[in-house]
């Protein structure tokens, strides 16, 4: 599983094979500049949905509930979720919490929408939980990722995410689940994997915070800052554009514009020294 925000990374994710794509709600700060994931709203996930799902062929697609959108109740959650569907065009939708959303998830579910679950570390209430801080540490938060787990696993939910839980916790949860657990900094014990895909390419230069599970298997900023400076340089250089970029014109062609061109300029000329 990986995350994609437009065309152009979910097309990536799709060819090379990515099973499971998410639409994210980091995109609001990998794509939209924000400051954190709480700043986009259900229209700018809308946007980007349908921008995903025109670039996504064979990858199940999921898409984020940003906050503010199902929270309430039931009603206000399966109404977000049809949204993300009809007009985002998404295959399912995940949302944030444990034994405070199984409502929202059965709402979700009863209108035949398939539900990815997120407990531990979740974002959108990080404020709630001190910061973004690693969560089951303890046996009595380790019991509340657990118990998290098994209420939205019978809410409906097809699968649960879990984000920075010590890896054995999340190992030993796993084990206790009949649905799939996805794992962000939760360790190889999770049935699968989800990282942000800008991160793990290696999308921004060096010096960049980047929490402890990201690994960067690419280098994207190294390699997009060279093409754009030699870009630059060639420009400025006279080198590019070469013959070879650009639309030939059959010498006649161009010897006869040439000719229309010099008896325009002759006729204007001769017009001014009439006046």
């Amino acid at each position: 599983m990986l995350t994609a925000h437009d065309f152009p990374s979910a097309h990536a994710a799709d060819t090379s094979g990515i099973e499971v794509i998410l639409v994210g709600d980091s995109l609001a700060m990998v794509a939209l500049g924000l400051p954190d994931t709480n700043s986009v709203t259900l229209e700018d996930m809308l946007v980007h949905c349908r921008s995903v799902m025109r670039g996504a062929q064979a990858a199940f697609v999921v898409g984020d509930l940003p906050m503010g959108s199902y929270e309430l109740d039931a009603r206000q959650a399966t109404e977000s979720a049809i949204r993300m569907v009809k007009e985002g065009g998404v295959h399912g939708v995940k949302l944030e919490g444990g034994v405070d959303v199984v409502e929202q998830i059965r709402g979700v579910t009863r209108a035949g929408i398939p539900v990815l679950a997120h407990v531990g570390l979740t974002p959108q209430r990080s404020s709630a939980l001190g910061g973004f801080r690693v969560q089951g540490k303890n046996v009595a938060g380790a019991m509340k990722v657990l118990r998290d787990a098994l209420a939205v696993q019978e809410a409906g939910a097809w699968g649960v995410v879990l984000e920075a839980v010590p890896a054995e916790v999340a190992a030993l949860v796993t084990k206790k689940l009949r649905i799939p657990t996805i794992g962000i900094g939760a360790g190889a014990g999770c049935s699968g994997q989800v990282l942000v895909q800008v991160d793990m390419i290696g999308n921004y230069p060096p010096g960049r915070f980047l929490p402890k599970f990201v690994k960067r298997f690419g280098d994207v900023w190294g390699e997009t800052t060279r093409a754009i400076a030699a870009y630059r340089e060639e420009v400025k250089g006279g080198s590019y554009p070469a013959d070879e970029h650009t639309y030939p014109m059959p010498k006649e062609e161009f010897a006869e514009f040439e000719k229309v061109v010099d008896d325009m300029s002759r006729t204007v000329g001769s017009e001014g020294k009439n006046e």
